[in-house]
C-alpha cells in the first residue's frame, strides 16, 4: 500500500450484473458480394471490446477489490475491456510513474499504460510533469457524487476512489491505558519498552504516518500542506524524538518492512500496539488474522488518511473506455463494495450511498488529517533511514 477517521468503525455490504451482442439476385451479384464482404468484418470490429491498461498497486486487500470490480464492470459493459496488472506493495511502484513519464519525455504516448492507481504525492508528482488528464462530470458523469472541494485539492487530476485512515491498533487484553495524544502515545512507548512498532516508513503508509506525524507534531497546521524544501530544517525537533523512540520500538531498532509486517506482529503478540490502516485492520479481523482482542483508536491531532487516487495519463489513447470504467468505479453499487470488502470509506459523498451505509459511517470519518508535502516524503525517508534506522 505507499499506502498515504475518531474512533474508526467500518461496516459491510456488497455487488452488480448485465450483458450484449446476412444475397439476392443475379443483376444485384457485385453489390451484394461486397456487401457480405464488408459487413461482418464491421460487425467483428464493433464487437470487439476496447482494452485499457490499469497499473496499482497495495496489499493483497486491494487485488482482492480490483478482482471483484473488474468482472462486475466488464459483464455490465461488453464493450470495455480493463487489464490489470498489479504491483504488490513494498516491491516498488515508482517504476510504473517514472515509465509513464518516460514514454512521454521520448514521444511514445503514456507507455501503454492507461490508468494509474497510487497515492497523493504522484498526484502532485504528475501535475508539475504534465502527466495527468484533467476529469470532469461532463465525461464522467458520478465525478459530481464526490466532494468537490477534494476534487478542487487535487485540480481535478484525479479520482479519489477510496479512503482510509491511520490509526493505533492494539491488544486490548494487553493495553489498559490507550493513548488519546501524541504526547501520550510516546510516554507508553517509552514505559513499555519493545511492545511498540512501527515500519519503515519507505515500505508503507502506516509507518511513513507515524514518522510524518512526528515530524509536525509541533509545526503549524498548513505545514502539512507544504512542499517546499525549506521547512525540512523544522524537522530537526521530530528527528530528535524518533531517535530517542528508537531505543524503545520492538527489537530496540528494528522496522519491519511493508505495512504488514507490523500487522504481524501484532497478530503474533510480539507487540501489543503498531500505527495501522484502518481498512486493513477490519479486513484482517474479519478474516480472523488479528485477535478478536484487537482495537482501534484515533489520536487527537489524527495521523494521517486521506484518499487512493486513479489518475489518467494524458497520453493515454483510450479515454473513453476508461471514463466509463471511471464512472462505474464511483457508482454507490461499486462503491459498496468497496466499503464491504476493503472496510474503507467511500470515494463518493454518503449522501450518495444507501442508508444503510450511511448510518454505519456516523462519527466515523472524522479525526484524520490530510498531508501533501510532495517531493518532501522522499527526502524524510533518506533522512530518517540515516539518522533514526541507521543508529
Amino acid at each position: 500500500m505507499l499506502r498515504k477517521k475518531t474512533a474508526v468503525t467500518l461496516l459491510s455490504v456488497a455487488a452488480l450484473a448485465s450483458t450484449i451482442l446476412s444475397g439476392c439476385g443475379s443483376a444485384d451479384k457485385g453489390a451484394s458480394s461486397a456487401n457480405s464482404a464488408s459487413s461482418p468484418a464491421k460487425d467483428a470490429s464493433a464487437a470487439k471490446p476496447v482494452e485499457f491498461t490499469f497499473y496499482y498497486t497495495g496489499s493483497q486487500n486491494v487485488k482482492d477489490l480490483w478482482d471483484a470490480l473488474i468482472p462486475m464492470f466488464e459483464k455490465q459493459t461488453p464493450d470495455v475491456k480493463v487489464k490489470p496488472v498489479y504491483i504488490p506493495s513494498g516491491t516498488g511502484a515508482q517504476p510504473t510513474y517514472d515509465r509513464i513519464l518516460a514514454a512521454k519525455q521520448a514521444g511514445k504516448g503514456s507507455g501503454d499504460i492507461d490508468l494509474y492507481e497510487d497515492g497523493l504525492s504522484n498526484v502532485t508528482k504528475g501535475q508539475k510533469d504534465d502527466l495527468w488528464e484533467s476529469l470532469s462530470a461532463d465525461k464522467i458523469q458520478n465525478l459530481a457524487k464526490v466532494d468537490q472541494k477534494t476534487l478542487k485539492d487535487i485540480s481535478n487530476l484525479a479520482v479519489p476512489y477510496r479512503s482510509s485512515a491511520v490509526i493505533l491498533a492494539y491488544n486490548s487484553d494487553k493495553v489498559k491505558d490507550v493513548p488519546n495524544t501524541l504526547d501520550e502515545l510516546y510516554d507508553w512507548i517509552r514505559k513499555h519498552p519493545q511492545k511498540f512498532a512501527y515500519n519503515d516508513p519507505s515500505t508503507g503508509g502506516s509507518g511513513n504516518s507515524f514518522v510524518m506525524t512526528a515530524l509536525y507534531k509541533n509545526l503549524p497546521e498548513e505545514a502539512i500542506h507544504n512542499s517546499d524544501p525549506a521547512i525540512e530544517k523544522q524537522w530537526d525537533p521530530g528527528f530528535a524524538l524518533l531517535k530517542d523512540l528508537g531505543k524503545y520500538v520492538y527489537g530496540k531498532g528494528i522496522y519491519p518492512k511493508k505495512n504488514q509486517g507490523t500487522l504481524d506482529l501484532l497478530a503474533s503478540g510480539e507487540v501489543d500496539m503498531i500505527p495501522a490502516w484502518s481498512d486493513m485492520v477490519l479486513d484482517q479481523l474479519a478474516k480472523g488474522q488479528l485477535p478478536k482482542s484487537t482495537k482501534m483508536k484515533q489520536l487527537t491531532p489524527g495521523f494521517n488518511g486521506g484518499p487512493t487516487y486513479l489518475m489518467v495519463p494524458k497520453l493515454s489513447e483510450k479515454k473513453d473506455a476508461v471514463n466509463k470504467f471511471l464512472n462505474f468505479v464511483l457508482s454507490p453499487e461499486a462503491q459498496t463494495v468497496v466499503v464491504t470488502k476493503m472496510q474503507g470509506f467511500p470515494g463518493i459523498q454518503l449522501s450518495n450511498m444507501p442508508k444503510d451505509i450511511q448510518d454505519s459511517f456516523k462519527g466515523a470519518s472524522e479525526g484524520f488529517r490530510s498531508f501533501n508535502i510532495g517531493d518532501l516524503d522522499k527526502d524524510m525517508s533518506q533522512r530518517w533511514q540515516s539518522e533514526v534506522a541507521a543508529q
